[in-house]
């Protein structure tokens, strides 16, 4: 689902790139023009992440009605939708399901396609910008994608931070929320899948965005569910203003999983949808295999 992954990649470079850009003014063996370059690229990532967050102002207007198109995105239809105009997406995946909404529920929503749609095209020429000027600071800096550092607490109250990436081979970092149907019905093959792992050197972590900032309701809930699908690996509540949770806060679809290496870095693109099906479970299964294997070299 190209441009439905779309924020959440780029959301991906900015903390990836900002990281190196700052790393590499530290180190002695970068020209003033390499770092020229990379204060760039992160000021055109700041304004990219501006104009996704206008976008998510957009959706969050009306989340509970964009909430019902979102969980009833046609995935093999969306997958050929290419890199289209994230509005026209959105508009594309609104017609699907339209006779679900009243006339007044629809005209906000086209509304918001519309407000979406303008700030797409500035998002394609500020990429394109960005892709002329910025090309070398790019394939310089940021080979890999890194997942942002955090300080959080479990659905307990227990403190943890990014260091537990450190302590497997791979963790499998999946996002959703408490109303979402798809991430509620994927959570037994998620507490399946990080019951394998525990003996190969791998965990899932759950980020449930309805307990961000300790919200005791969103928490509650969340437990109470997690229990009912039998799901007892770690979830966690991330502070809503930090890098992870603005990362988390920028995925416009759930569920969203990511497989994040001992390094910290993420591996491969993120699966969207839940991993329910046998074939989408070997996928990603083997996936986690070859990140297992290289762990080992």
């Amino acid at each position: 689902m190209k441009k439905l992954t779309g924020i959440l990649l780029v959301m991906t470079m900015v903390f990836g790139l900002t990281a190196c850009g700052n790393a590499s003014k530290k180190g002695s063996n970068v020209t003033e023009t390499q770092a020229q370059s990379a204060e760039d690229t992160g000021a055109g990532n700041a304004e990219l992440n501006k104009l996704y967050e206008k976008e998510n102002a957009i959706i969050a207007k009306h989340q509970e009605l964009w909430n019902t198109v979102f969980n009833n995105i046609d995935k093999e239809k969306a997958a050929g939708s290419g890199e289209q105009n994230y509005g026209t997406f959105l508009e594309t995946q609104l017609d699907h399901v339209k006779d679900q909404f009243s006339e007044a529920d629809l005209k906000k929503l086209d509304k918001d396609i519309e407000e979406i749609k303008k700030i797409e095209d500035q998002v394609t020429e500020l990429t394109a910008q960005m892709g002329t000027e910025n090309s070398g600071a790019q394939s310089a800096n940021a080979e890999t994608s890194v997942f942002p550092s955090f300080q959080a607490k479990d659905l307990d109250g227990n403190k943890v931070d990014s260091s537990i990436f450190s302590q497997n081979a791979v963790t499998v970092v999946n996002f959703w929320f408490n109303g979402c149907t798809p991430c509620v019905e994927e959570l037994p093959a998620l507490n399946k899948l990080n019951e394998e792992l525990k003996a190969k050197g791998g965990q899932v972590i759950g980020v449930n965005t309805d307990s961000l900032d300790g919200n005791k309701e969103g928490i509650a809930e969340a437990k109470s569910i997690l229990k009912k699908q039998g799901a007892d690996y770690t979830n966690l509540s991330l502070d809503s203003d930090s890098e992870a949770g603005k990362y988390a806060t920028n995925i416009m679809a759930f569920p969203t999983t990511v497989l994040v290496d001992r390094n910290g870095n993420i591996v491969g693109d993120p699966i969207m949808g839940g991993i329910t099906s046998d074939e989408v479970y070997k996928k990603v299964t083997a996936a986690i295999d070859q990140i297992l294997e290289k762990d080992k070299q």
